[in-house]
């Protein structure tokens, strides 16, 4: 992951299996530590939820949630937390992993990488769309008088089946996670090298790359987000499938990329925070560990 890496030193640092398990302790521990900021924006991401489901403008969002109070703003902050930091843990984990396993030997690199991102998110929408769901019921106003615990969602999701509980919209999520996954880390090696060769630290250069890809990745695929909250936020009624669903939505936008789009500002510019300091952190633990690796080896010979 490192900018002056190439792939050589990538197989070699692969063929380790105690490389690979700190990918995932890294991926885990750069992920916790940008959710820190998500404590302090998540009622800017609460704002952006009410626009994606009730399609309303920034003014009228705040003022709901003004007059809901303190105490529901931060309703469904806990699962991003925990799902945050479990994702970065899996998500490079599970990467580096797969590109070892893929093509040890490829000179192909990039797409090797893309692919590999690919597969782990796969297993992230598996994993993760339940967190998903239920951060969306709960961060839906209209759920708090007849779900008003997360127990109570729990035990009524569990009531609704496999496919219109839990996993309901994974379908968009496996899509969304997949192709997002496999855009961030096909890019940004390319992006990081090509952002430190204008002079910058390798600390910069990672964090300008990962913000970079996120923006591209976040701009391309956020109708997929939307289409996954106005899914998930129902519990109970009629549910409808994938395509019933995205109908609806483009006509409740009124056919207008900008409408469906509303919110997505926010969205973009927090994920573009959250993944410049993930990227940034995580890289240069592995540029520490790699350093430190030859040492290691020789005190172990």
């Amino acid at each position: 992951m490192a900018v002056n890496s190439n792939h050589k030193e990538n197989e070699e640092g692969l063929s380790d299996p105690g490389v690979r398990f700190q990918s995932y302790l890294h991926g885990g521990t750069s992920s916790l530590l940008s959710t820190l900021p998500t404590l302090i924006v998540f009622p800017i991401y609460k704002t952006v939820f009410r626009q994606q489901i009730h399609n309303t403008p920034v003014r009228l969002a705040v003022g709901q949630l003004y007059k809901e109070g303190p105490l529901k703003l931060y309703r469904g902050v806990a699962p991003p937390l925990l799902m945050r930091t479990l994702n970065g843990t899996l998500l490079f984990g599970l990467q580096d992993t797969l590109l070892y396993q893929l093509s040890p030997s490829s000179q192909n690199v990039i797409p090797m990488s893309a692919l590999a991102g690919f597969g782990a998110g796969v297993v992230e929408a598996v994993v993760f769309t339940p967190f998903e769901r239920v951060q969306n019921v709960l961060q839906n106003g209209q759920n708090d008088h007849h779900l008003p615990t997360l127990k109570s969602i729990l035990v009524r999701l569990k009531t609704q089946g496999v496919a219109l509980g839990y996993y309901r919209a994974f379908l968009p999520i496996t899509a969304r996670n997949s192709l997002g996954s496999a855009l961030y880390f096909g890019l940004k090696g390319p992006m990081c090298a090509f952002v430190a060769r204008q002079g910058l630290s390798p600390f910069t250069s990672s964090f300008i790359s990962g913000t970079l890809t996120s923006m591209a990745i976040s701009l391309t695929l956020y109708p997929l987000s939307v289409l996954v909250a106005n899914m998930q936020t129902q519990v109970g009624g009629e549910m409808k499938g994938v395509l019933a669903c995205w109908r609806m939505l483009w006509k409740s936008r009124q056919q207008s990329v900008a409408l469906l789009y509303r919110g997505g500002l926010l969205v973009i510019l927090r994920s573009c925070i959250t993944w410049g300091i993930t990227t940034a952190i995580y890289d240069r633990q592995m540029d520490i560990d790699r350093t430190k690796r030859p040492i290691f080896k020789i005190w172990t010979s």
